[in-house]
């Protein structure tokens, strides 16, 4: 009865918080200045060569909302088009939705972003158990030093030289990109290690930079459980350190590292902006960026939606499993 409760309070904040996100997420756009209308009005003048007729006008604002309409009205018409999943029409890649341009780069976000990211984790994780068993041992004084000098250097740095020196320098893999432009695309050999090829360089970079935090979180945490009288109990039963050390230590110091987890598989969907940006990569986060360079609203708002959903589903997610995994959370609750 405890859970459920615990549950149903969880469940009642994050509905609010979505709430408030849709709100924040509708209200923003239109308090900046500037009309997306008159935007696509001047694009397609600018194209043409030739001003538009009254009703083009009219026309165009019946599809992208006129700002000096009633705003309850305006808000009424948003939760309806959120809840047919039509997330608009792009203003510069005018007359593609914008759900069309989110599901073409979304794919290459998660290939990219969650895959380092599930590696990155696992890697991490599993070394810092190590370290943080041998505190003060010869593996622990080598890679602690080492990866705390990783974790500082900023990773649009690390992208930069990797790219210039394993892309520009020695040729090994390719500059920008997803894939070779010049393959078919579709489930064949030749484009998925095309597309290998390509997400080779980006991901190593994640990865190298990523690892390290969840390296010394977990080597930081395991320090202190390996403390705990249930430990140092199972050690003087007569138990093997591999068992204690996975069972009891692990189990119980991943707790924090879990979390973490959780949200930054909610931020995947986000992408890794600057490795989208540095590596010219198709995926969200470049989307988001080429969105912002052109004024392109509608797209903005509907990437915001979805990182927005994506990172309240994960925090929902990290807490119901964390209330699974450690009974003391609803006790608290």
């Amino acid at each position: 009865m405890t859970g459920r409760r615990f549950l149903a309070r969880r469940l009642g904040f994050y509905a609010a918080a979505v709430w408030s996100a849709v709100t924040l997420n509708f209200l923003i756009p239109r308090l900046m200045p500037g009309d997306p209308s008159l935007a696509i009005i001047e694009e397609l003048e600018r194209v043409s060569g030739q001003s538009l007729p009254p009703r083009t006008l009219e026309s165009i604002q019946r599809l992208f909302g006129d700002p000096s309409a009633n705003l309850g009205a305006q808000y009424l018409d948003y939760l309806g088009q959120l809840a047919r999943l039509d997330l608009g029409v792009s203003i510069r890649n005018f007359p593609t939705p914008v759900s069309d341009l989110v599901w073409q780069g979304l794919p290459w976000t998660l290939l990219l972003v969650g895959s380092t990211t599930v590696v990155a984790f696992l890697v991490g994780t599993g070394l810092g158990v190590i370290a943080g068993w041998r505190a003060g041992g010869r593996f622990d004084s080598i890679v602690s030093p080492l990866t705390t000098f990783v974790s500082s250097v900023p990773y649009f740095w690390v992208a930069l030289l990797a790219l210039w020196a394993f892309g520009f320098l020695l040729g090994w893999f390719p500059l920008a990109g997803g894939y070779d432009p010049d393959l078919p695309v579709g489930l064949n050999a030749p484009f998925v290690l095309s597309v290998l090829h390509y997400g080779a360089l980006p991901a190593a970079t994640i990865v190298f930079s990523a690892f390290g935090g969840w390296l010394l979180g977990m080597r930081n945490m395991t320090v202190t459980t390996v403390r705990e009288d249930y430990v140092l109990l199972a050690l003087a039963k007569g138990l093997s350190p591999r068992r204690v050390m996975l069972r009891y230590a692990a189990r119980n110091a991943m707790l924090p590292n879990f979390t973490g987890f959780a949200l930054a598989l909610g931020g995947v969907v986000g992408g890794a902006l600057l490795t989208e940006i540095v590596f010219s990569y198709p995926g969200i986060g470049y989307l988001l960026f080429i969105s912002l360079q052109q004024r392109d609203y509608p797209v903005m708002q509907g990437v915001f939606f979805l990182l927005t959903l994506t990172v309240l589903l994960a925090n929902l997610a990290a807490d119901s499993v964390y209330a699974l995994l450690d009974p003391r959370i609803r006790e608290r609750a």
